[in-house]
């Protein structure tokens, strides 16, 4: 990466959740116990859907890839965060924190497009329920897969290459537990506007792009639901969007608080807590949601399960 700047800093000191020595401890068995959820959890639910041949539909194809991106995702920032609470001094060099900062910004922007491609396959499923596997072809799904990973690349890209034009004198010291845009940027001793500018207009259309689709494809599957006649077909159709719903409200809600403000706001205790339940928290609910709320999935596990006892 090369630095048209004059950065004298060679690395960052990370504030973390706290400075209390009595709550380290506590916290970091915590988070331990929550990646862990979060890994067996999402390979858990990875194998479920692979051995369960009634599960290979478009739906949980992409269910898998929501899985998998989960795991990316945390564990571009929840290992470095647990080391840090049994350091007493939470650094991470000049290079560690970009590399971090460009895999988070890759990851989280392919789960919001990811998301809303499993809101319009929820559209199609219910309001073309005929031409649902003629209209989610296996071409077609690798190709929203495709969509997604490219502009998940693609934005992350233009954010940390501006980032890496900007001069950092000191302080060196981020007020979060990871390398994230805003903060980084309001250590620099130039001009941010740029990178402010492009924070704004990047993840701002990403979550309103998005977010339309989501908008767009329930508007549709509720008039549909709406129209249908047995109340038991109704609630079958209900069911199979509760799960997608409540992932939606959780990252979309968290990731609206985090982004709706600049780089340079000060009070910054809000959106540190925002960040546990966005980076941290949401990848391992994901499938603790789609297995607690999904017919399907706990049908299919309990079989894997009974399988599994006989052998």
């Amino acid at each position: 990466m090369t630095m048209e700047n004059n950065t004298q800093v060679t690395e960052f000191i990370l504030t973390g959740l706290t400075d209390l020595p009595q709550l380290k401890t506590t916290l970091f068995m915590l988070f331990l116990a929550v990646y862990a959820i979060t890994l067996v959890g999402n390979l858990g639910m990875i194998f479920v859907i692979q051995s369960s041949p009634q599960l290979h539909t478009p739906m949980y194809f992409f269910l898998i890839n929501l899985s998998i991106l989960d795991i990316c995702y945390s564990s571009s920032v929840t290992p470095k965060f647990l080391t840090d609470f049994l350091k007493r001094k939470k650094t991470i060099s000049f290079v560690g924190c970009f590399t971090q900062f460009y895999f988070y910004s890759v990851f989280a922007t392919i789960e919001c497009y990811l998301l809303a491609v499993m809101a319009y396959d929820r559209y199609v499923a219910i309001c073309n329920p005929l031409l649902y596997f003629v209209i989610m072809s296996q071409r077609k799904r690798f190709q929203l897969i495709a969509l997604s990973c490219s502009a998940g690349v693609i934005n992350a890209l233009i954010h940390t290459i501006a980032a890496a034009k900007l001069s950092f004198c000191g302080p060196n010291v981020i007020n979060n537990f990871y390398c994230e845009g805003p903060p980084l940027f309001a250590l620099s001793c130039s001009d941010i506007s740029l990178n402010d500018m492009l924070m704004f207009v990047f993840v701002g259309f990403n979550m309103i792009a998005t977010s339309l689709t989501v908008f767009t494809s329930y508007t549709y599957i509720l008039v549909t639901i709406l129209k249908i006649r047995s109340a038991k077909s109704r609630q079958k159709a209900f069911s199979t969007c509760t799960s997608h719903l409540t992932v939606l409200t959780i990252f979309y809600g968290f990731c609206g608080f985090m982004y709706a403000r600049s780089s340079s706001r000060k009070h910054r205790n809000l959106d540190k807590t925002a960040s546990v339940f966005y980076v941290v928290l949401t990848p391992m609910l994901n499938p603790l949601i789609y297995s607690l709320r999904n017919q399907e999935v706990r049908n299919a596990l309990r079989k894997v399960l009974w399988r599994k006892a006989i052998l």
